[in-house]
C-alpha cells in the first residue's frame, strides 16, 4: 500500500507519464522487389524523404538520400504514416493522414521525393466506383 501511495504521489507531482519514447518518424521500404529504397515520414508534419544504397568504386558503398520536393514537404499537422502497396514493381508509397483519411502517392523523381496532392474519397465518390449488380438470368 505504501509503495502504491508513493507512485501515486510521484504521478501527481511530476505529471502522468508522457509518450517521450514515441518515435517522431516512421520508415517503410518501397514495395519494388529489386529496389533497396527506404522512405521516411515525419509522423506529425507528413514530410517525406527517402534513402537507398548506392555502389561507389573502391568503397563499401554510399547512402544516397533524396529530400522532400514538390508536395513532399511539411503538411498541415496531423497523424501521418506510410503504406506500401503489395505491387512488386511499385517504387512509391502512399502517405496517409490517419486523422483525415487523406492519401497521396510519393515517389522519387529527379533526385527528390515528390507527392501527389492529398485526396479524400467522399462517400458519394466511393459509391459511384462500385460495380453495379447484374440483373436477369445472365448472372446465374
Amino acid at each position: 500500500m505504501r509503495k502504491m501511495s508513493r507512485t501515486l504521489l510521484a504521478v501527481l507531482i511530476f505529471g502522468a507519464p508522457l509518450p517521450v519514447l514515441a518515435s517522431a518518424y516512421d520508415f517503410v521500404p518501397a514495395p519494388q522487389n529489386d529496389l533497396n529504397r527506404l522512405y521516411r515520414i515525419d509522423k506529425v508534419t507528413g514530410e517525406v524523404s527517402s534513402c537507398q544504397y548506392g555502389l561507389k568504386e573502391d568503397t563499401v558503398g554510399v547512402t544516397l538520400c533524396f529530400g522532400a520536393g514538390e508536395g513532399a514537404g511539411a503538411q498541415t499537422p496531423g497523424e501521418y504514416g506510410l503504406v506500401a502497396s503489395r505491387h512488386e514493381r511499385e517504387g512509391g508509397v502512399f502517405r496517409v493522414n490517419h486523422r483525415t483519411g487523406e492519401m497521396s502517392v510519393c515517389y522519387v523523381f529527379e533526385e527528390k521525393v515528390v507527392c501527389t496532392p492529398p485526396e479524400l474519397i467522399s462517400a458519394p465518390s466511393a459509391q459511384a466506383s462500385t460495380v453495379p449488380e447484374t440483373t436477369g438470368s445472365a448472372a446465374n
